[in-house]
């Protein structure tokens, strides 16, 4: 393998496909350089909401791309939909963040107040519920729902199958899709990128890196910097029951196929083989207290999945001064962010640089130089 491209994306899940595609979109010719199925691909065990509230505490401008990303999903949707002819399911009426008792229901409230005095965030209209007004639009909840928070802009989507549509896609735009080709070295000469992988070399005009928590260990060779902080989750997946939840929750959200996902755990172990069934056992607790019927569900699968994340929480997107034309994306919002990985950060790539306004704000600079210098992995 030895071709020359305008673009290598290294990294072929959600994020990686969202900016290949978009760079396909515009015409550009691209290669999506990826471990293949062999990964522990985030793509496949997330959540797949398209989330707003509580996003940007502490950064203003993650708000704001939030916000950006949410009103332009539509159009994503719309548009997968008419390349690919598949539905990703997007719905998106509102979501709920519930809470128990009424500890937890002051805390959340004090939160949506500080998200509210922000200087410099957008305005996205979380407000605080009563258990009563809850009621009116999730007649179900338990005695125990205290109450909660509701942001009319959040929802959810099938995950796997926009995973598909990006990929089907692909083939639309000529984008070429390598997989079982994780780069190992990265160099630069004559103004064009040699990449190397198991199974040959690929030359491009510019990169991006989006493959993960790999950054970290890919963005020095081209001069970047991306600390990253992973953790595991875990994932609880009922039997199909009736439609019940027409607006999906942080933890809690019914798929267009009927089945209940569940899952709000975090933590610091990276092994997504063995599960936790301690942990699985209080995600379901809760998940029945809020809504008592499903204790009479059965479970039919769980899993755990490793969670792409930037060591202090907030997207990485960078830009190479020491090799012009190499980029570097990192998210933990895959799903959320997709559109703007797909319309924005695609052209600013197509066109070379990044926007100031966006590197001002996401930066790893951020993290600091000296940070940088003592980057030793994770």
């Amino acid at each position: 393998m030895r071709t020359e491209y305008d673009v290598a994306v290294v990294g072929g899940g959600l994020l990686g496909s969202a900016i290949a595609w978009g760079l396909g979109r515009l015409g550009k010719k691209v290669a999506v350089l990826d471990e293949g199925d062999i990964t522990k691909r985030a793509s496949r065990a997330n959540f797949a909401l398209v989330w707003v509230q509580s996003k940007g505490l502490g950064m203003p401008a993650y708000t704001v791309w939030t916000v950006q990303a949410s009103q332009a999903w539509g159009r994503l949707a719309s548009e997968l939909k008419q390349q690919t002819g598949l539905d990703v399911s997007l719905q998106q009426n509102g979501g709920f963040h519930l809470t128990l008792g009424e500890d937890e229901f002051g805390q959340r409230t004090e939160l949506v107040m500080r998200m509210h005095n922000q200087t410099g965030a957008a305005d996205y209209k979380m407000e605080m519920l009563s258990a009563s007004e809850v009621k009116k639009s999730l007649p179900l909840i338990g005695p125990e729902v205290s109450g909660g928070s509701y942001c009319p802009l959040d929802g959810h989507v099938n995950s796997l199958r926009t995973f598909r549509a990006f990929h089907t896609g692909f083939r639309a735009f000529g984008i070429d899709y390598f997989p079982e080709r994780p780069v190992s070295a990265i160099s630069k000469s004559g103004g064009e990128f040699s990449l190397t992988t198991p199974k040959g070399e690929l030359r491009a005009a510019k990169i991006v890196l989006a493959a993960g928590n790999a950054n970290q260990t890919l963005a020095p060779m081209v001069g970047l910097y991306a600390p990253m902080g992973p953790t595991r989750g875990q994932i609880v997946v009922t039997e199909r029951t009736m439609p019940f939840l027409p607006h999906p929750l942080t933890t809690i959200r019914q798929t267009d196929e009927g089945t209940v996902m569940i899952g709000d755990s975090k933590e610091d172990e990276l092994d997504d083989r063995t599960l936790k069934h301690s942990i699985s056992a209080v995600m379901t607790d809760r998940a029945q207290r809020m809504f008592p019927h499903l204790s009479r569900l059965n479970v039919v699968r769980s899993w755990a999945g490793i969670r792409v994340m930037p060591q202090d929480g907030f997207p990485i997107y960078d830009q190479s001064e020491t090799h012009p034309g190499a980029f570097v994306a990192c998210c933990h919002s895959g799903v959320t962010l997709a559109s703007n990985h797909a319309f924005e950060i695609a052209r600013m790539v197509a066109q070379g640089a990044l926007e100031p306004e966006l590197v001002g704000a996401f930066s790893a600079s951020r993290f600091g130089a000296a940070a940088a210098a003592n980057n030793s992995g994770y």
